[in-house]
């Protein structure tokens, strides 16, 4: 007896559509839109409500300080003379195309990676466009121990922070199913 295919059945030979849903998909640009608006609104607020420089204490680790940084993180090359705003824009630019399309191209079941990736982008994009518009990025939190200052930063730091840690769990995890799978085979 032989076996007539069905329509739209999946077979070893067929090939796999990686099409989501729209909304599956819009979910996680969506989250990266919302990463952004929350970051510019933070450095809105906070460059209305201080003074260049200013601290405001808010717990016995923590302060809000505004300050300017035309540098990248740790204010690396924030004295070279204005080119590198463009360099780090343009990073910026290429590491954002470069999620969304990964991003688009990731199964719905890797949702920790497009969360990783969503936070990372959302967080890249509210920095990128503070260094086009005004030509640094604002940072404004400031945490501290025994007079011991981290480098201020902002909301989109914590989202590329953040999403970079979820990147390395998700990178271990996929690396402990992968083995598992191939024990299993």
């Amino acid at each position: 007896m032989s076996r007539v295919p069905v329509s739209g059945a999946c077979s070893p030979d067929a090939p796999v559509s990686m099409a989501k849903p729209n909304w599956l998909l819009a979910r996680w640009y969506v989250l990266a839109v919302l990463v952004v608006i929350l970051d510019q609104l933070s450095k809105l607020w906070v460059s209305s409500a201080l003074h260049y420089a200013e601290t405001v204490q808010l717990l016995p680790f923590l302060n809000l300080t505004l300050v300017h940084n035309p540098g990248a993180a740790f204010s690396f090359l924030s004295d070279a003379g204005g080119w590198q705003r463009w360099l780090f824009a343009l990073i910026g630019i290429a590491v954002s195309l470069v999620i969304v399309v990964w991003i688009a191209r990731l199964a719905p079941s890797q949702r920790l990676l497009s969360l990783a990736l969503s936070l990372i982008l959302g967080g890249a994009v509210g920095n990128l466009w503070d260094r086009a518009i005004l030509g640094h990025v604002i940072d404004f939190i400031d945490l501290y121990y025994h007079g011991r200052h981290w480098p201020a930063f902002n909301l989109a730091d914590s989202a590329i922070t953040l999403g970079a840690v979820l990147l390395v769990v998700e990178s271990l995890f996929a690396g402990g199913v992968k083995k598992e799978e191939a024990n299993n085979e």
